[in-house]
């Protein structure tokens, strides 16, 4: 049976969460973003040591919210090269990572982005996305954890993309570590918002883990229970539209801009209603609530996402630090179970 973690919570009371113990097995993340799966590691009693993130600015928030033990501002490339590597990252219980997704997602421009270069945010350097997950198999043989955690979207499982999973999948083996895949859906782990993600959970072959079960039915959470009561007017030329423009049914702002101009742009302008789960956050992408036509409160954005309450974003905008991140609650339920069944 599932741990219920709460999905409104503070930094300020600590870890773990009520009712978890603190275990002190250790977690290393790469790619850590804002930290959202380090806080999930942190309420389900792991000791998370820090991480690899090559975005200055949100290196910096990572810092603030979180005084990791080690944090390295570099390419995930740099950092498995390093000659000084602390001995404590090669006696891990987990290693973890997000490898860049966008170019597996199926929104966009997908298989034409594959082998090209861009740069994720201004400031970062140009990379190839579609074999930092490849480089983060390297890291792994390198440290040689015990059990290894890839969360990726669902697009990695569809269409051509399946090519790349069976290459990681045979990549993994070959550095000695067997693959279970699992596609989870946080709104059935107790987050609330639909965000089904793919899950790669990997195990040294020697140590002979049993297989893991993973299965969550919590109830869902719906954004009428969750949101702030008013949210924010921002007269814009688009929420103005809405204002003046939506319909009972309109789920994205492309479908009033298709209805009205007969053009399909702002697909990625969700318009979210009390009695349905959250959709998945996007982080460049706009959230209306249909109960008031405005937008987002950044309490919305936080619940939604699992957020602590009192994170500090500094100057970045809450939906893309939440958007880019795992749940904590979500990474809180998956490593729980892998506590309870591989390691307790």
């Amino acid at each position: 049976m599932s741990h219920k973690f709460p999905y409104e919570w503070n930094l300020k009371n600590g870890y773990p969460a009520k009712g978890i113990e603190s275990h002190g097995l250790k977690v290393f993340g790469t790619f850590i973003c804002g930290g959202g799966s380090s806080m999930g590691y942190k309420l389900a009693g792991f000791e998370h040591l820090g991480g690899v993130e090559i975005d200055p600015p949100i290196a910096d928030i990572y810092k603030t919210n979180h005084n990791p033990k080690y944090l390295y501002n570099m390419d995930i490339r740099d950092f498995i090269l390093k000659d000084d590597i602390p001995k404590e990252l090669f006696d891990l219980d987990i290693l973890d990572g997000s490898p860049p997704c966008s170019t597996f997602s199926m929104a966009g421009s997908r298989e034409k982005a594959w082998n090209k270069k861009k740069k994720f945010r201004e400031g970062q350097k140009e990379q190839t996305l579609d074999d930092l997950f490849f480089e983060f198999i390297k890291l792994t043989d390198r440290l040689k954890p015990k059990v290894v955690i890839a969360e990726n979207v669902k697009g990695m499982i569809q269409g051509n993309a399946r090519a790349y999973v069976n290459e990681i999948n045979k990549q993994f083996s070959k550095i000695g570590y067997r693959v279970q895949l699992f596609l989870l859906n946080a709104a059935s782990m107790g987050v609330p918002q639909k965000r089904e993600r793919v899950f790669f959970v990997c195990s040294r072959k020697e140590l002979n883990f049993p297989k893991l079960e993973l299965s969550f039915d919590e109830n869902a959470i719906v954004f009428g229970d969750i949101r702030d009561k008013h949210g924010i007017m921002t007269k814009t030329e688009r929420q103005q539209l809405m204002i003046e423009s939506f319909k009972n049914g309109d789920n994205k702002i492309s479908d009033i801009n298709s209805r009205l101009l007969g053009i399909n742009s702002g697909f990625n302008a969700a318009i979210i209603y009390d009695n349905e789960v959250a959709r998945t956050i996007d982080s460049k992408g706009e959230s209306y609530r249909a109960i008031d036509k405005l937008h987002f409160t950044k309490n919305d954005f936080i619940k939604v996402g699992s957020y602590p309450l009192d994170y500090n974003f500094k100057k970045i905008k809450p939906q893309y630090l939440i958007g880019m991140s795992v749940p904590p609650v979500m990474t809180a339920q998956i490593s729980h179970q892998i506590y309870l069944q591989w390691f307790k």
